[in-house]
């Protein structure tokens, strides 16, 4: 017995992606069901999305913000600040190790150099004189990071570390003669203004700073009691982090405000900076 010939057409295309044509994938999105190939496949809570509805989906979904308006991470560990404790620390190996002192010569701040080579005021944050200087420094960032970095966000947060680090270093060169060839180290400025930017957000979200003026009481101590401390950078780290936070408690969640007050006080204070030199 014969049967009828069945013609079965043309076949059926291969399923490519829209992104990449010149790829086959059998892998769909759970969204759009568009064939996506692995260069376009992101994980999704159930099976796999496309990069195009992933970044749809972002703009339908508003941002995760800190309590100050930040972005909030996904990761809720305080990565900035453990990365800045984790450069300072093998930075102070490599100076120890290397002890020919070439590092503290070409990246400390001195005043005498400060205008020629103006990186120092930022690298001479990342370098310390000794032990107990580094220990107490460390251990007041991990502290205080621990503290701030979920509250601001890790981009606010860094800001206010390396701004409050530039506020001591101009601190410094103010209060010192500007022929000075006495190299200042030390992450104290920047400490000192996360000690300020403390105070003046507890006191905007209304929470007890009788523990941080202890610690500040404590820290603020120590040129007196270990020589050879540039208490300069101390008080102008500490009034720079109080003006920084102090713009983020008023910004919240408006980014204009936030990175704008973060940029006008830093040209202030570069300004301060250079015109110690020119006026001398």
């Amino acid at each position: 017995m014969t049967q009828p010939y069945a013609d079965p057409g043309p076949p059926m295309p291969l399923p490519v992606c829209p992104r990449h044509p010149d790829q086959v994938s059998y892998v769909r999105c759970q969204r759009c069901a568009n064939p996506t190939c692995p260069q376009c496949q992101r994980p999704a809570a159930v099976g796999i999305q496309c990069v195009s509805c992933v970044a749809e989906a972002a703009k339908t979904h508003p941002t995760a913000r800190t309590v100050l308006g930040g972005r909030r991470a996904g990761d809720a560990r305080p990565v900035v600040t453990t990365s800045l404790i984790g450069v300072c620390a093998a930075l102070y190996v490599l100076q120890t190790a290397s002890g020919s002192g070439w590092l503290f010569q070409k990246f400390s701040l001195l005043p005498i150099l400060g205008w020629s080579e103006p990186w120092r005021f930022i690298t001479s944050a990342f370098l310390h004189g000794g032990l107990m200087h580094i220990v107490f420094n460390m251990f007041a960032l991990w502290l205080l990071g621990g503290y701030l970095e979920p509250m601001l966000g890790r981009l606010r947060f860094v800001l206010l570390y390396l701004v409050s680090a530039l506020g001591g270093g101009v601190a410094y060169v103010l209060l010192t003669p500007l022929t000075s060839r006495v190299g200042a180290v030390g992450a104290s400025g920047a400490v000192f203004g996360l000690f300020g930017a403390v105070i003046i957000l507890n006191k905007a979200l209304r929470r007890d700073t009788a523990g941080i003026w202890v610690n500040l009481a404590i820290n603020a101590v120590l040129p007196f009691v270990y020589p050879n401390i540039a208490w300069q950078a101390h008080v102008g780290g500490f009034l720079t982090g109080m003006a920084l936070a102090f713009v983020y408690a008023r910004a919240r969640r408006n980014q204009t405000l936030a990175y704008g007050g973060t940029a006008a006080i830093t040209l202030a204070i570069g300004a301060l900076g250079a015109a110690r030199y020119l006026v001398g």
